[in-house]
């Protein structure tokens, strides 16, 4: 078995699977902040899939969008820390 192959028909539908795993819990969680985090594991399943999309079509570009998508998750994760951290000293 190839890489390609085993990217194709493995390592992408587990990484779907987590991804829609992973928005029953956005849409269910019990609170704000469990939804925050499972938003932020679907970018991070998105940034894998993107990175393993780019091994598997030999595309590097795919990986620079991986990594500004990366950048982006983080800001968004500390604004969110941030507004929580506001929101219990208010």
């Amino acid at each position: 078995m190839s890489l390609t192959a085993f990217v194709t028909w493995v390592i992408l539908p587990l990484l779907g699977l987590g991804l829609l795993i992973t928005f029953i819990r956005v849409v269910r969680g019990p609170s704000l902040p469990d939804r925050v985090v499972a938003l932020d594991l679907m970018a991070t399943f998105i940034i894998a899939i993107s990175a393993v999309y780019s091994i598997a079509s030999n595309e590097p570009s795919y990986l620079d969008a991986a990594v500004v998508l990366a950048m982006i998750t983080f800001l968004g994760t500390v604004a969110f820390a941030y507004y929580l951290h506001r929101r219990s000293n208010a």
